[in-house]
């Protein structure tokens, strides 16, 4: 059918259905005749924002002859952004033409769930497919996208994450932005790209300026044709081939100082003034206080507080408007034998006096982690060049992000609208193997669990497993090392753990829930563990099968328990106190299994001790006879636990609060105490506490310490991301943790050992990430990242649990940044993959409703 018989079947179609030919249809028809006439490509344009709802049932009738048409191409467009269409019309015209759609923008559409829904299902047979500050969430893309080689989802500020096989249906895919997006996870988004075997321009952040995925040309080699400079035509952009609006026109690049005056449940505005920011200063300010027992409770905070809007983009680390970015410029790129020596970063304007809420003018964030920080050197040494970066989504300010990309995908040849050469690339698998682990233990090389086991069935021991020089306190060899092997096979073969949220899928037989505020894992039995919560309810549940095994109601006034500590030679019992300074011995044999009222006065509690005032933390010594309790005091205080009398005050052992404090794992007489006083000491009771026996000392105050299981390291933790492993003999610094600071002074941070102490996780009250990393190496492993049910209510790590008895399980409570959202402890399971569990059963619903907010 040629292109007048195709004119003449819509008009026919617009007579019979009684609809007003369109202007815009009939406009497109000429410019095809002219382009054929010319001997030229024949494609028809159709802009959406020219049609009316009933222009849209002759088109889709004559668009279902198109495919058999002379027509070359088909593109779908339009021009107003901020336009709301019908979704059924977009999908059923999208359809109707098939195989000859070429390119389909629908940038800044406020899209339906239906529409998302059949574009992630169905799938589409356009070769670009620009999604430009759409609604989606969490990446997943299922259906068949056969011809596509070009994808945008630029300032898509609701994307964090990509399921697993997102990209598997996009073989052909060769271009990829994704700047602006609050994508953060290095192992998921790495693994997800991995599916592209095509995939060779990809951005997180684009090159002032730069209009399109392809290598900037100002860098050396200057080979881009496609370039966009100021007198040049936007609308012949390959990846933005018709966004030419009015908002635009006047500018040469698309996407500097984009802005949107839309509505605010469209979209969150990217950019912060002093105002907004003072907004989320006092949001942040006000989430908790210090302790790993005890911040002050959400629940306390103002309701003014809870009704400020957050905005999602002010998480990137304290940066200031990108029309405040300045570059710092020594010497031009220069070209030694064919090869680029760059070293490209950027200093935020204001980055002193404007850094995040409550930080001093040191305070700010290492300009190392700027946005495209290459570390390439020349003969001479490192060699700067003009680079100004644009649109970063939060990926781009973790430390060593490029390096770590251009080595996760080697196929690609441009990132961020810089080339990759063959000696950054070179230069990245040494940092990538100086800073990461490619699997646990550093591992090489995957192995598949079949060959470990039949190597365990004849004894035979890897050479690579003997070389391994990694300190444990439990033995490299025998049946030890191929349980690591094992491990080493399972985490390796997904970045998307098992997460599972326990407290939502307990078995108490009513509908009740729990605001968990504190946990610990069982000493002895696998299979249980005690949470206190913000109620002053004392849960011990079976955190295998939700069931609760003992419970115990609040005793009237409402207070979080803060702290608790299990009796080792008594597993039975467990203390546990209050924010209100009370302090309490159960016997969960002796408590009620069923829930019952919470404001109950029954008391069940074995032992009463002395209060402790504004108590944080308890911990009982090896031998079941001490325990010591600390909190917002210079002062800790010692208890017997036998006699029930509090034996002693210990005063004045550090100039400000003492937030935790551990006694050691082996010795009744060896405790550590941290402070905001940037101090951590050593004590021991019989020597007495008129001296510790050593300090060790932080740039900012200690969140906490404990001891690793063996009592061979102390393990601090700092605000903001400090994290050290200490020798517990001397208190010398055995491996600092090398975790980018945010430039927050509130954002408090928590380790713990896992897998006996061979690793470290660490999470901060500000972030939603979980951090691994190798206890002897300081490689991280992997991050496990959660997200919020809302793109405004954000989640944090408000403390963490190793699993003493699962390598590579733990246990996370995180909370959320808005009040009135509910907590909840999440087990993690990183040798399990979530897709590998059905969803089948009624427990996986829980799973599955949570797992769809993210993580």
């Amino acid at each position: 059918m040629d292109l007048s018989q195709l004119h003449a079947r819509y008009l026919d179609s617009c007579k019979k259905l009684e609809v007003q030919p369109s202007h815009s249809i009939l406009s497109s028809f000429s410019k095809a005749k002219i382009q054929k006439s010319l001997s030229e490509p024949c494609s028809l344009e159709i802009f959406l924002d020219h049609l009316k709802d009933s222009d849209f049932s002759p088109l889709i009738d004559v668009m279902l002859e198109v495919d058999s048409s002379e027509v070359d191409a088909v593109d779908i467009l339009h021009k107003s952004p901020f336009i709301l269409f019908n979704g059924e019309h977009i999908i059923s015209l999208i359809s109707a033409i098939n195989k000859k759609v070429r390119l389909v923008d629908l940038h800044d559409l406020s899209l339906g769930k239906d529409v998302l829904r059949h574009l992630s299902e169905k799938g589409f047979t356009c070769q670009i497919l620009n999604l430009q500050s759409s609604q989606i969430r969490k990446l997943n893309m299922t259906g068949k996208f056969m011809q596509l080689h070009t994808l945008n989802l630029d300032f898509s500020i609701s994307l964090t994450n990509f399921q697993e096989g997102c990209f598997n249906c996009m073989p052909r895919l060769t271009r990829l932005s994704l700047c602006e997006t609050r994508v953060s996870n290095l192992w998921t988004t790495c693994s997800a790209l991995l599916r592209l075997p095509s995939l060779q321009e990809l951005r997180f952040q684009n090159c002032l300026c730069c209009n399109d995925t392809g290598p900037c040309p100002t860098s050396s080699d200057g080979k881009r044709t496609d370039f966009i400079n100021e007198k040049s035509d936007v609308t012949k952009s390959p990846l933005y081939p018709y966004w030419h609006t009015p908002s635009t026109a006047n500018k040469s690049l698309i996407f500097e100082d984009f802005q949107y005056t839309g509505s605010e449940d469209m979209f969150i505005d990217q950019w912060s003034d002093d105002e907004s920011l003072g907004c989320h200063g006092v949001l942040l300010g006000t989430t908790e206080e210090s302790s790993d027992e005890s911040e002050q409770d959400l629940a306390t905070q103002q309701r003014a507080s809870e009704e400020m809007l957050y905005d999602p983009m002010l998480d990137l680390r304290g940066w200031t408007e990108p029309e405040n970015f300045v570059n710092t410029v020594e010497n031009d790129a220069c070209e030694m034998d064919g090869l680029d020596y760059l070293h490209g970063f950027l200093v935020p304007d204001k980055i002193c006096s404007h850094s995040q809420p409550g930080t001093s003018k040191q305070e700010g964030p290492d300009i190392t982690n700027a946005p495209v920080s290459e570390h390439i050197v020349g003969p001479s040494g490192p060699v700067m060049r003009k680079y100004v970066s644009h649109h970063p989504s939060p990926i781009c300010f973790e430390k060593h992000y490029r390096e770590y990309m251009i080595a996760s995908l080697p196929h690609l040849k441009v990132l961020d609208n810089l080339s990759v050469k063959k000696a950054e690339r070179d230069m990245a698998k040494t940092i990538f193997s100086q800073y990461y682990e490619y699997l646990p233990y550093n591992r090489q090389h995957n192995q598949s669990i079949v060959s470990i086991l039949h190597k365990r069935e004849l004894g035979f021991i890897s050479a690579s497993w003997k070389s391994l020089r990694l300190r444990s306190y439990s033995s490299e060899r025998g049946q030890n090392s191929f349980r690591r092997a094992i491990c080493a096979a399972k985490v390796g073969s997904s970045a998307w753990p098992y997460l599972y949220p326990l407290s939502r899928s307990i078995s108490d037989g009513q509908a009740k829930s729990f605001r968990p505020r504190q946990f610990e894992y069982h000493p002895c039995d696998p299979s249980l563990m005690v949470f206190g919560t913000l109620d002053g309810e004392l849960v011990v549940v079976n955190h295998e099968n939700g069931n609760i095994v003992g419970y115990i109601q609040s005793g009237g006034a409402l207070q979080s328990i803060l702290g608790l500590c299990w009796l080792k030679k008594s597993p039975t019992k467990l203390i546990a106190g209050s924010d209100n300074g009370s302090l309490r011995l159960y016997d969960i044999s002796q408590i009620p299994t069923t829930v019952t009222d919470r404001y109950c006065t029954a008391d069940s509690s074995v032992c009463t001790y002395d209060e402790f005032e504004h108590l944080t933390s308890v911990h009982v010594n090896s031998t079941d006879d001490l325990f010591l309790a600390s909190g917002y005091s210079r002062h800790v205080a010692l208890y017997d636990i036998g006699s029930g009398r509090r034996v002693q005050v210990l005063k004045d052992l550090h100039s400000e609060h003492i937030n935790v404090v551990k006694f050691a794992h082996h010795s009744p007489s060896i405790f550590a105490t941290s402070s905001f006083d940037q101090q951590i000491k050593m004590w021991d009771l019989r020597q007495g506490t008129s001296q510790p026996c050593y300090t060790a000392f932080s740039s900012r105050g200690n969140i906490m310490v404990c001891f690793s299981p063996d009592d061979y390291y102390l393990l601090s933790s700092a605000v903001d991301n400090e994290v050290k492993q200490l020798l517990a003999a001397d208190g010398s610094i055995s491996m600092r943790f090398d975790i980018a600071p945010t430039g927050s002074a509130q954002n408090y941070t928590r380790s713990y050992y896992m897998n006996g102490r061979d690793y470290i996780i660490s999470g901060s009250c500000e972030e939603n990430i979980v951090r691994i990393c190798c206890a002897q190496t300081g490689r991280r492993l992997r991050d496990v990242s959660l997200e919020g049910t809302r793109s405004r209510h954000s989640m944090f790590v408000q403390s963490l649990r190793g699993d003493p008895f699962r390598d590579f399980h733990m246990s996370i409570l995180a909370a959320y940044l808005h009040p009135s959202s509910e907590s909840d402890i999440i087990k993690v399971n990183l040798l399990a993959s979530s897709r590998n569990y059905s969803s089948d059963t009624a427990d996986r619903q829980h799973w599955r409703s949570f797992n769809s907010m993210g993580g």
